[in-house]
């Protein structure tokens, strides 16, 4: 027999998930833009329009062919206000990823990270993704935002919008050249309005 201290008790809740919502305000939590010591604080940054893409990871296949150059390319993006990609990674991954998808910044899209993944875990958009990636991520999505609170929540039901026969990853294997954008809620053509 195990010691007490050394059981875990498992509990069942009837409750669902508690993701971010319409009319939540954005957290006070610092994140990193071009290296670690450059925080920017959404809540503070976020006082007009804007948007923030949540991703899986930088530089993986779906998030690089598809999802944010779906943004970059979308002529609806100037009217957003200020756009910020994230994801639970580090400031110089963001940045290098960056860089790589608008290396001359004409889409004024901002990239940061989350490194310890706070923001993520604030919104409870974290799933587990330790075989995957390591360690846990955030689910794929888009938040419209306006004067600090959310104004429209698009969170993909799987997490990342890449599962299954339909996700884009196996769209694109069977497609190439058409490279639509297949998510089912975070896809720019279906948050720029």
């Amino acid at each position: 027999m195990l010691p007490r201290s050394t059981i875990t008790r498992r509990t069942f809740s009837t409750t669902g998930p508690a993701f971010v919502k319409v009319g939540d305000r954005i957290p006070p939590i610092d994140l990193v833009e071009g290296s670690p010591g450059n925080k920017v604080n959404l809540a503070k940054e976020l006082q007009g329009k804007g948007l923030i893409i949540g991703v899986p990871a930088a530089f993986s296949p779906s998030c690089s062919a598809t999802h944010i150059p779906g943004y970059i390319s979308n002529p609806s993006l100037k009217s957003a206000g200020k756009v910020f990609v994230v994801s639970i990674n580090d400031a110089f991954v963001m940045k290098a990823w960056g860089e790589s998808l608008d290396p001359s910044h004409k889409s004024g899209i901002r990239f940061l990270g989350d490194p310890d993944g706070k923001l993520t875990e604030a919104l409870d958009l974290t799933f587990e993704s330790g075989s995957l990636f390591g360690n846990n991520r955030s689910k794929r999505y888009a938040l419209v935002v306006e004067d600090g609170k959310v104004k429209e929540a698009h969170i993909e039901p799987d997490n990342t919008g890449v599962d299954g026969e339909d996700s884009p990853c196996a769209l694109l294997a069977i497609r190439p050249k058409e490279g639509a954008n297949h998510f089912t809620a975070s896809a720019a053509d279906k948050v720029l309005k």
